[in-house]
């Protein structure tokens, strides 16, 4: 199912127990990281050398930790603290800070290996609910349960700049699911049964898809951005498309604003993710099963799960740079129960800590934060110009007073 020379690897965690890495090629379950119990896109791929996973205890209700995993050790490396309860993580594609949303609608950037606190700060008036991180890396997109959509510059947030240049829009009358991005449009879905398209720079509403019977809790996008995948919580798939013109013979007989394929989870599903090159879609559902759909049939081709009978997040990965390599022999090297017999184990400590000197010293190099701002210019002069509208609309209103 995969072209690439990188073995394809599913993550789920759980609410009530360990996270699992599966084989997506045989369906097996090749190991499990212990320790966890992550809520809902409490789950996040950090660089190539690590996993992250929000972690909820019963026993500490009013304060949160993030566990950091390597791929090859069952259990947490690192376990960060935080000042609250966190559930949705995201982590910056040069995998030196871990973002994380917070039960008050603060959140929080923690910088990787150190877990140390680096910046904070007030995205929404309730629970944050979803975290994304803009194509080009440069901003941070938040949902929250009060409906609210909002996004920051990363580099503002990194150098702790003095001030953010946040933009909050009203997206849903319920809490917002998930978001992804495509060029300057945000495609949000929520609790409120719908999927909307919003111009990114505005919040203007640009489209809205409301035929589902139930709440949409994940959506994903094709590789050719022209078709959505919406995830509902009645354990089926709807495949709509993105233009506002449905023209092509694919789409002509829907019969409405999307199709619904006719197989589906026994749960709700909780995670959508395109893999394969675009051949295929994976799904995780409320019912502990994975499966893995060919977008042109819409039919499931394969399906997995776990014992623990309750999915709250996925993550799909090619590959683990200086992790986990899975040739033969080292599958063969798994006990199945998240350790190695042999070969992984004669990793030496002394490997584990020349891994984190390399990335700390990596995290005190600045000069990413420029990359950053590069790729960014475009937009911010977008929203520079956005912000002086409105000051001059002020303006010309205190004047005809």
């Amino acid at each position: 199912m995969s072209s690439s020379s990188h073995p394809t690897i599913i993550l789920t965690s759980s609410p009530d127990g360990p996270i699992t890495a599966f084989d997506a090629t045989a369906g097996v379950a090749l190991c499990h990281f212990s320790g966890s119990r992550s809520p809902c896109h409490g789950l996040a791929l950090v660089g190539n050398s690590f996993i992250a996973a929000s972690h909820i205890s019963p026993e500490t209700p009013s304060s949160g930790s993030i566990h950091l995993y390597n791929w090859w050790s069952s259990t947490a490396l690192h376990n960060f603290l935080v000042p609250e309860p966190v559930a949705p993580l995201e982590a910056s594609p040069d995998g030196l800070y871990i973002f994380a949303g917070g039960v008050s609608g603060y959140v929080y950037t923690l910088s990787v290996p150190s877990g140390d606190i680096i910046r904070s700060y007030s995205a929404h008036n309730k629970p944050v609910s979803c975290l994304k991180i803009s194509e080009d890396g440069s901003l941070l997109i938040s949902g929250s349960d009060d409906g609210t959509i909002a996004f920051v510059p990363i580099f503002q947030i990194v150098e702790n700049s003095s001030s953010l240049m946040l933009q909050r829009f009203v997206a849903h009358g319920g809490t917002v699911t998930a978001i992804e991005q495509y060029d300057s449009t945000i495609i949000s879905c929520s609790m409120d049964s719908t999927v909307k398209f919003w111009g990114m720079f505005e919040g203007r509403k640009l489209r809205q898809v409301t035929s589902f019977p139930c709440a949409v809790m994940g959506v994903a996008l094709d590789q050719m951005k022209t078709e959505f995948f919406a995830a509902g919580y009645d354990g089926f798939i709807y495949n709509g498309s993105i233009s506002l013109n449905v023209g092509t013979k694919k789409h002509s007989n829907r019969g409405g604003e999307c199709i619904r394929w006719p197989q589906k989870h026994e749960g709700g599903i909780v995670s959508l993710i395109i893999m394969s090159d675009g051949k295929n879609l994976v799904s995780a559902s409320e019912d502990g099963k994975v499966f893995i759909w060919e977008i042109e049939t819409g039919k499931i081709i394969m399906a997995f799960g776990t014992d623990m009978g309750y999915i709250s997040d996925m993550v799909v990965t090619n590959g683990m740079g200086q992790g986990l390599r899975l040739g033969k022999r080292d599958i063969d090297s798994w006990d199945g129960y998240g350790g190695f017999y042999k070969e992984e184990l004669s990793r030496t400590l002394k490997e584990t800590l020349d891994l984190e000197e390399v990335l700390k010293v990596a995290s005190k190099d600045r000069t990413r934060a420029i990359d950053m701002l590069e790729s960014a210019i475009s937009m911010y002069e977008r929203l520079l110009e956005l912000i002086l509208k409105e000051a001059m609309k002020l303006g010309l209103g205190s004047s005809k007073k």
